[in-house]
Order: structure tokens, then C-alpha cells, then sequence
């Protein structure tokens, strides 16, 4: 059997990764999976049993509960769990947890696809650094900020956009600053920095980085 191709999507929140990575996987047919999907759900489970993200035995047990219909859950997508997920996503012991069903899914993508994106902080360096494309998307703090803001108004959900900006920074420094797989470019990625640039272009610009890379293997 024919291996599968591999993209990989990295970058910090809001920087548009994951509807880059959904855009690609649409054009090129291939699965998709958001990883920090993973982490919000078993953020998730933790709040809802009333433990502390930060405590690494109560999220590694969430981590060993976790169900792949869980991915699915609207909860996931507000800033609450996002804010718990990046404290889950620096234990050690969770992210070893969730190695396995990430590397399973590029492996063998689901529908029998001829290939995987997958998107998250270390999918690159860590979770599948064979991928033939890799991508490092990134956008300024503000930037960043203002498209979050707009993505929880339009959910109504009541927050500033300078406790927005304040949250993806204090963010970006955790995922900056683990031990367990920081957040940082694969040497081997293309850097693309979307701050100026409308989605359209931004997708233009990453097919034909990813096109690149994948064309010789068919």
C-alpha cells in the first residue's frame, strides 16, 4: 500500500492555521485532524470533573478517557477550554498520552484518503517531522488578537480585545516555554506569516508551498 502524504500545520492560536489546514485537505482530498481538538477535549473532561488543568495526574487520566467522538463537541472552540488546553498541552505525560492516536491517524488517514493534514504546535517537530510539507503559520500578537475577538463576538461570547490579546500572549508564552514539545517552527517548514493577508491569499500561498513539496510523490 501506497504510504500516505503527511502536511504538517504548526503555529500559535489564531494565526489561521486550521483553516489553512481545512482548505488544504478540501483541495487535495486528504483527511483532516485538529489536533488541539485532542487537547481541548481532554480539557474539557478535566473542567467538567472539577480538576485543575494544571494537576498532571487529573489530565493524564482525562487523557486515557478520551473518546474520538469527543472531538466533535461545540464546548471545545470557547476561549475557556483553549485557555485550559495549552495547560494540558504542557504535561509530558498527556501529551505521550495522545502521541499514539495522532501518529495513527497520519498513518492510516480515515476513508482510506491518500493523505493527512494535521495541524497543531509540534506536528512538525514532534508528532510526524517525515511529513513531505510542513507549514509554520504565524501572525502578530495584535493581528491574532483582533481575529479572535471577532470569532467570539460572533459566538456571543462577552470578552475585550485587550483580554483577548493578554490571553493569547500569556498563551504563546507557555507553549514558547514547555519542556514538552515548545512551540517553534521544523527546521524544514515553510514560514508563512498571514498577518497582512486576506485568507484567499494566504491559501494561495500555502498550496503552492504544500504543491511543491508533495508534487514528486505523486
Amino acid at each position: 500500500m501506497k504510504q500516505p502524504i503527511i502536511i504538517a500545520i504548526d503555529g500559535p492560536g489564531a494565526s489561521g492555521k486550521g483553516t489553512l489546514a481545512r482548505r488544504l485537505a478540501a483541495h487535495f482530498g486528504y483527511a483532516y485532524l485538529d489536533t488541539g481538538a485532542i487537547y481541548r477535549a481532554v480539557a474539557l473532561l478535566v473542567l467538567q470533573a472539577g480538576d485543575d488543568p494544571a494537576d498532571p495526574r487529573a489530565a493524564l487520566a482525562a487523557a486515557r478517557m478520551l473518546d474520538a467522538g469527543a472531538l466533535n463537541d461545540p464546548q471545545l472552540r470557547t476561549d475557556r477550554i483553549g485557555a485550559a488546553a495549552s495547560q494540558i498541552a504542557a504535561h509530558e505525560g498527556v501529551r505521550q498520552a495522545l502521541l499514539a492516536f495522532q501518529r495513527d491517524f497520519a498513518a492510516r488517514p480515515p476513508g482510506n484518503a491518500a493523505g493527512a493534514v494535521l495541524d497543531g504546535r509540534d506536528i512538525g517537530t514532534v508528532i510526524c517531522p517525515e511529513a513531505q510539507a510542513k507549514l509554520y503559520v504565524t501572525a502578530s500578537a495584535a493581528a491574532r488578537a483582533h481575529r479572535r475577538y471577532l470569532e467570539l463576538a460572533a459566538r456571543g461570547e462577552a470578552a475585550s480585545e485587550a483580554e483577548v490579546l493578554d490571553d493569547l500572549r500569556a498563551r504563546d508564552a507557555r507553549d514558547l516555554s514547555r519542556a514538552a514539545a515548545p512551540l517553534r517552527p521544523a527546521e524544514d517548514a515553510h514560514l508563512l506569516d498571514t498577518t497582512n493577508l486576506s485568507i484567499d491569499d494566504a491559501f494561495a500561498v500555502a498550496l503552492a508551498a504544500v504543491s511543491g513539496k508533495i508534487a514528486p510523490h505523486g
